[in-house]
């Protein structure tokens, strides 16, 4: 689980929650829009998705126990989110249009699992494109390095 422990001693979990905290944290970035717009509501709205509908679906993949079944059942499950993720992604650079946000950030993590688990992403075009836009900030480039990601 994500955890997230603070200056105060005290921890926060969830991604969601921590990648919201940390774009509070500086404003001024636009990672999260600010609280009360419609737009702050679209990344909360985004970053249930990854979470629930996403992120959960790949947790079965990655367990050794799960039997085949299973595992072409999460799959087919990943397949859906795909298809409405390049769907939602037809005109847009990033989730809420052109503004990079923590969802993005959030969305890039969990959809590079793809290449951990053998889902090629060709039949989804406009994720693709989106992963290497995204892939291809500088800051993305600096943790995938630093989590030995990218050579």
């Amino acid at each position: 689980m994500p955890t997230l422990r603070l200056d105060d001693g005290s921890i926060l979990t969830e991604g969601p929650a921590i990648v919201q905290y940390l774009a509070d944290l500086k404003p001024a970035t636009g990672l999260a829009p600010a609280t009360g717009t419609m737009e702050r509501y679209r990344v909360q709205e985004w970053l249930a998705f990854i979470g629930t509908e996403l992120h959960k679906s790949f947790g079965t993949l990655f367990n050794k126990a799960s039997g085949d079944d299973a595992k072409q059942m999460a799959k087919a499950n990943i397949a859906k989110r795909l298809s409405y993720l390049n769907d939602q992604l037809a005109n847009r650079q990033f989730l809420l249009g052109n503004n990079f946000t923590v969802a993005d950030a959030y969305a890039f993590t969990i959809v590079n699992w793809t290449n951990f688990v053998g889902i090629d992403l060709k039949p989804y075009p406009n994720v693709a494109a989106y992963m290497t836009r995204v892939g291809a900030r500088p800051k993305v480039q600096e943790t995938l390095k630093a989590e030995g990601l990218l050579k």
